[in-house]
Parts: C-alpha cells; structure tokens; sequence
C-alpha cells in the first residue's frame, strides 16, 4: 500500500542473466527518467539492502557476475565503503565514528592497491 503523500513514483529494475548453474553472468538494471524512459545498463555487481522498520532488520542481495575480477570488487569494495561512510556521516552527523570508519576505508584501500598508502 502506497503512502497517500507520494506525490510521484519512479521504478528501478534489475534483471540477472544466470548460467546454466544459475551462477550471475549479466546484470542488467533500468531506472525511470524524468520524461518516462529508461535505459538498460549492464553492471558486473550489486549490493542492495532495505530496512525493513517493522522488524528492524536488514534485506540484502549481494551479486556479481563470474568474470568480476578481484581487483574490480576491491575497487568496488572500496567505493562502497567509502560511500557508506559518508551517507553514515550525512544520516547521524555522528562525526567521530564516520572519521573511524573513513580511517578503515583508507586502510582497505592501501591493503588492496586500491590507492596508494598515505605517506
């Protein structure tokens, strides 16, 4: 049931191409346009989680398709994180903790190559 105070909807799609062994080995996904388009995108991974407030609980699926290579989920990884960091730091103001958690982004990106140690 949709909230009576959305004013406008947009849809977001993602299909996922298996193998035989229903192993990932295309994703694509659409999002609504402002004039009512969408256009398909292919992508090599997706991490999605919802918070389900009734339950307080996190929904997530994580895929990615069989020729992601490490050095990309590294990347990957590495954005993501840093991304969450920021959307923490936005969400709570809670300074301290998303300076921590940039503190861990920055090791894991000097730990997997991702950017070059701090000097």
């Amino acid at each position: 049931m949709q909230n009576p105070k959305v004013a406008h909807t947009n849809e977001i799609s993602i299909k996922v191409g298996l193998d035989e062994n229903k192993v990932p080995i295309d994703i694509l996904w659409t999002a609504d346009k402002n004039d009512g388009t969408a256009e398909h995108q292919t992508c090599k991974a997706i991490l999605l989680s919802l918070f389900d407030g009734v339950h307080q609980e996190t929904l997530k699926i994580d895929l990615w398709t069989k020729d992601m290579m490490v050095s990309e989920m590294d990347r990957f990884m590495f954005q993501t994180l840093r991304a969450l960091s920021e959307t923490y730091f936005k969400a709570s103001q809670n300074a301290a903790l998303a300076n921590e958690m940039q503190r861990f982004v920055q090791y894991f990106g000097e730990k997997t190559e991702v950017i070059s140690p701090e000097k």
